[in-house]
């Protein structure tokens, strides 16, 4: 926790929030402007509330845990209509695509080549990242995750040149989504600023975003789970989770993300599912060794401030009930015979387990799945 130790934060050039802000984007965007919209079904019906003007191309391919052949479809979209502006009209999923397009579409660049850190060579096109969810917080960041479909394993790319130009939240975009989404998606936006602020690589800095994510959380995800309508708690939400996505750049998230990627690239249980399965379990995990700020986590939830590891995970796990989350991950689609391998599979993860707080064993992390079962 030196606050002398250097560190780079990438922030979006331009950041709308509020209602009615998703309309700015076309007041914003190059007059005549060639648009490229990266979207879902469910998400290219906004497409009106962007006021955007000029020759517009929707992709709506991208699935909720993007492959490369997601990544591969999009390029020849863009490559076909060469886009200006590239928009990401989603959640993590479809941002991360956009991010990946936005970079590479007038490039020689392959994401085997790219992935990695800072491997980018330009940037293609202006970028907008307009969020439907508050969850990934990928609109403030500058990484994105795509599954291999030959290993099944994620692909970490993370450039600078993948910044947005302009990154909008408003929360009238997020009132359609059903409480169920809202609650998963709620706390992995959660766990995102939690495992940053507990993270060994953790930074004063960064850990006022951090705080700032989880106490926002804490005031509004129950109320956005309860009243989707309720426009201050979708504005609060949008806020904890684009924080939390300031929190992964310099900092980045630990174990509580490497032990659910299995879950959703293996399983195709939903990423936000996937990380709330977990929470309760490594946040009690790592308790021992940052005790301090468990507390300080528990107590912005509403909950007693301990460190002790058997009930933090009673109390945030009655939490996520409380939300209405099934916590179970047999529920869900898991299968026994598989945590093993997940376990090997998740321990591998180095770029992310080597952030945890506490050392976590293969062994310990098939004790974590076969609790959270």
């Amino acid at each position: 926790m030196d606050i002398s130790r250097a560190i780079t934060l990438h922030l979006p050039k331009r950041f709308e929030v509020g209602t009615g802000t998703a309309a700015r984007l076309g007041d914003w965007a190059p007059k005549d402007a060639r648009v490229l919209i990266i979207a879902q079904p469910v998400t290219a019906g906004m497409i009106d509330k962007l006021g955007l003007r000029g020759q517009i191309t929707v992709f709506d391919g991208v699935h909720p845990e993007p492959k490369d052949t997601d990544l591969e479809a999009a390029l020849a979209a863009a490559r076909a209509c060469k886009p200006d502006l590239v928009v990401g009209l989603g959640g993590g999923s479809v941002m991360d695509v956009a991010k990946l397009v936005a970079a590479l579409w007038d490039s020689d660049q392959t994401l085997i080549e790219v992935a990695g850190p800072n491997k980018v060579a330009q940037k293609s096109s202006l970028l907008a990242q307009v969020a439907t969810t508050a969850g990934t917080g990928s609109e403030g960041g500058i990484r994105a995750l795509i599954t291999s479909s030959e290993t099944s394993m994620k692909i970490a790319v993370e450039s600078p040149f993948m910044a947005a130009d302009i990154a909008i939240l408003d929360p009238e975009l997020t009132m359609s989504v059903p409480s169920a989404i809202t609650a998963a998606t709620g706390v992995d936006a959660l766990a995102h600023c939690v495992e940053a602020f507990t993270n060994i690589n953790a930074h004063p800095l960064v850990d006022d975003y951090a705080r700032m994510g989880i106490r926002l959380a804490g005031q509004f995800l129950r109320r956005a789970v309860q009243d989707g309508s309720d426009a201050e708690a979708r504005a609060g939400m949008l806020l904890s989770s684009f924080y939390g996505g300031l929190c992964l750049g310099p900092v980045n998230t630990a174990a509580g993300h490497a032990l659910a990627y299995p879950l959703g690239t293996r399983a195709g249980i939903p990423h936000g599912l996937s990380v709330a399965l977990l929470f309760p379990n490594v946040l009690g995990f790592n308790a021992p060794a940052r005790a301090e700020k468990t507390a300080e986590v528990l107590t912005a939830l509403g909950l007693p401030a301990t460190d002790d590891p058997e009930t933090v995970v009673a109390a945030t796990r009655d939490y996520c009930n409380t939300l209405g989350i099934e916590m179970s991950m047999q529920t869900h689609g898991a299968r026994e015979d598989d945590l093993p391998a997940w376990a090997a599979e998740a321990h591998g993860i180095r770029r992310l387990m080597d952030n945890n707080p506490r050392d976590m064993s293969v062994t310990d992390i098939e004790a974590i799945y076969r609790a959270a079962y």
